[in-house]
């Protein structure tokens, strides 16, 4: 295997650590999505919605411990600089998944009088949890310092992290509802999607201020040519989401769907635009991918892990999906 050199096998970790990010901001991205949204004002609504991500929010969370866990051993040195200034932030972060685990099951287990309490929580932990990955975003686009300016876009993208969640979890809700509580899911992703839109208009805006490598990746011929595709298609989506909440539901619920999945590659283009702006480097401007990257040896060892582990967490992550597909009913526990 002379082709897995150093320099190959932290490329390919690099692309593992990413998708197993994208993967998280997706599949998690939609059930915190829900719990922001959750309707507070109407319990069955509530109960439906908590229905609809019952079999899924638990595992989803398994792509972030992949994720820390890859950037961890395969890139240590780059795991020290990004939680060394990252702490507080993920600590608010674990808190908020915490909450979120312990309302999902609370909720079920109370009286009845106490249980809009836990879906409180439930709520109160998804916002923290959101809100704390946006600005950990923010703070890695800054350069992972804190100024004033740094600390001020951190919490601007703090918010659009959550209008994106929102967005998402509010196209899954399109999807997995009907009648009353879909119309109000489609209402609710309008307005996300609008928030969502002008967050990364402004991020899209910021970010080549801040970041050479990202000016240079986004203004320079003739890569800059091909890579123009991505926000273009991103902001496309946009358009064709809007019309498509516009025209549902749908007779028969057609189409249903698509929301959730124009929301995927809204949130597949704006990653790659990121990753594009940041390439080679995974500590802004201070490591590279090949600099932070664990000895040969020790990537060796774990290559041959995630060969037989990652296609094991895709292949029960898809029998869930599959097992569990269709319009969600009535909230049951037994």
């Amino acid at each position: 295997m002379s082709w897995l050199t150093a320099e190959n096998l932290a490329l390919i970790f690099g692309g593992l650590t990413a998708l197993a990010i994208l993967l998280y901001a997706i599949l998690d991205g939609y059930d915190l999505g829900v719990g922001i949204t959750l309707p507070m004002k109407n319990e069955p609504w509530r109960d439906t919605a908590i229905a609809s991500i019952g079999p899924f929010w638990d595992a989803n969370e398994t792509w972030l411990v992949l994720a820390v866990g890859l950037l961890l051993v395969a890139f240590p040195a780059a795991h020290s600089a990004i939680l060394h200034a990252l702490y507080l932030p993920a600590a608010l972060l674990l808190l908020g998944l915490i909450l979120r685990g312990v309302a999902f099951d609370f909720r079920a287990k109370v009286k009845a009088s106490r249980k809009t309490r836990w879906d409180y929580t439930f709520k109160v932990g998804s916002v923290l949890a959101t809100f704390s990955q946006g600005f950990m975003l923010g703070i890695y686009v800054m350069g992972l310092e804190y100024t004033a300016g740094s600390i001020i876009f951190a919490c601007f993208s703090g918010f659009c992290v959550t209008a994106a969640y929102a967005m998402i979890g509010n196209a899954w809700l399109v999807g997995k509802t009907s009648g009353e509580l879909q119309l109000h899911a489609i209402k609710q992703c309008k307005i996300a999607g609008v928030l969502t839109l002008a967050g990364i208009l402004a991020v899209s805006t910021i970010n080549p201020l801040v970041n050479v490598n990202a000016l240079q990746v986004w203004t320079e011929p003739p890569m800059a040519y091909l890579f123009a595709a991505i926000p273009l298609l991103c902001f496309a989506m946009f358009v064709i989401g809007y019309l498509v909440l516009k025209r549902l539901p749908l007779p028969q619920d057609h189409g249903a769907w698509l929301p959730f999945a124009i929301c995927n590659i809204i949130f597949i283009c704006s990653f790659l635009g990121l990753a594009l702006s940041f390439y080679p480097f995974v500590v802004p401007n201070q490591l590279t991918l090949y600099e932070a990257a664990s000895s040969r040896e020790s990537l060796l060892i774990i290559f041959f892990g995630a060969v037989v582990v990652i296609p094991v967490i895709i292949g029960y992550t898809a029998l869930a999906y599959y097992a569990f597909r269709g319009k969600a009913d009535g909230l049951k526990y037994y």
